[in-house]
């Protein structure tokens, strides 16, 4: 007998869904306090350095000094969502190995614990205040951010007076950069550095970024700028000049200015100064002088849901951490390059198996 689909069907069908994928987002926290765990544990870098494809549940816990029951489950939870693999050896006893997301959680170590510290953590919490409180204002930029709510002053402010949180920020973020950003710029988007001698890094941390380009491109110069209580603890790298100061009031010249996920901290009126700081900096004459953007472009009908999805997450990050911080779409970057900062152009290019793209803004 034929079936007849209705609205209602549907409807009854998607409800007894939601009964199953509720638990989801009930327990959502759940999935990144065991991958905290497992970093913590160094469950990944003990199976690594282990010098044999696979680890038994026995070698594991005897080498962490964990209880077996307790570290099966946690393990069957991780192999589970494919972080690691579950196999049975010859002798009937279960082992593990690597896949290439834990093998990730050894390089990302840095920025998964940042993200889930309770600082960070407990900006989150504060979220439903800041749309609350902004209800009958239209500019909530006296408004206090979920980050202040938490914590009592702003995230820049909250790292100068507290190093080690400072230091666990700096690292999260170069580790971003260096694991996962920077090698996808490099194999896939080098040429953008072409005939740049001089470059300067805006809101650089400490100099991570900066001294893997002038490793890979050794005839530039670099020039690492952010706030003076950063730059005091980063390391020295050849090839790298550690400037302090604030974007807000200027930037050291060179030859082309580069940003990695910084102004989409700032709302428009900001990124205007701070752009036309840059465009001075260069010069006006300067022949092929621009700014190297790597940021997010939200694109809703990108093909590539989870990549959309990040960013979207992205931008209610920045919502717990800054007050007008946002990202943006290719329109309203164009807008805010051309229309509003007066670069004379722009291109937009997605880097591939990355979440950010490659946005240049040419002053001629």
């Amino acid at each position: 007998m034929e079936q007849t689909i209705t609205k209602e069907s549907i409807w009854k069908k998607e409800e007894e869904e939601a009964k199953i994928q509720i638990y989801k987002y009930v327990f959502g926290f759940a999935e990144a306090a065991v991958i905290k765990c497992a970093i913590e544990l160094k469950i990944a870098n003990v199976i690594e350095s282990h010098g044999r494809p696979t680890m038994t549940l026995s070698q594991l816990s005897t080498v962490l000094i964990c209880s077996p029951p307790l570290l099966f489950r946690i393990m069957r939870f991780l192999t589970h969502r494919g972080i690691f693999k579950e196999e049975i050896t010859p002798e009937n006893l279960i082992a593990y190995s690597q896949t290439p997301l834990s093998h990730m959680l050894i390089n990302v170590a840095p920025l998964l614990l940042l993200e889930n510290s309770p600082e960070i953590v407990a900006s989150w919490q504060n979220l439903s205040a800041r749309l609350q409180n902004s209800y009958n204002n239209n500019d909530d930029s006296d408004l206090l951010v979920p980050f202040e709510v938490a914590h009592g002053k702003d995230i820049w402010s909250y790292g100068a007076r507290n190093p080690g949180f400072n230091r666990m920020f700096n690292e999260g973020l170069a580790c971003n950069a260096r694991v996962i950003t920077l090698p996808a710029i490099l194999e896939n988007c080098g040429d953008i550095f072409n005939g740049v001698e001089s470059l300067v890094d805006v809101g650089g941390g400490n100099g991570t970024t900066l001294s893997v380009l002038v490793k890979a491109f050794p005839w530039m110069k670099g020039i690492n700028f952010d706030l003076p209580n950063v730059v005091l603890t980063s390391e020295k790298y050849d090839g790298v000049e550690h400037v302090g100061g604030n974007m807000l009031d200027f930037v050291p010249k060179a030859d082309a200015a580069f940003f990695m996920w910084i102004l989409h901290a700032w709302d428009d009126e900001d990124c205007i100064k701070i752009l036309k700081n840059c465009k001075e900096a260069i010069g006006e004459n300067k022949a092929g002088g621009k700014v190297i953007i790597i940021d997010s472009v939200i694109d809703e009908n990108e093909e590539n849901k989870m990549a959309t999805d990040i960013r979207l997450t992205l931008d209610i990050m920045m919502m717990t951490r800054s007050r007008k911080g946002r990202e943006r779409t290719a329109d309203e970057w164009t807008q805010l390059l051309i229309n509003k900062a007066g670069f004379s152009r722009c291109t937009i290019t997605p880097i591939p198996a990355a979440v950010p793209s490659i946005i240049q803004a040419f002053i001629s």
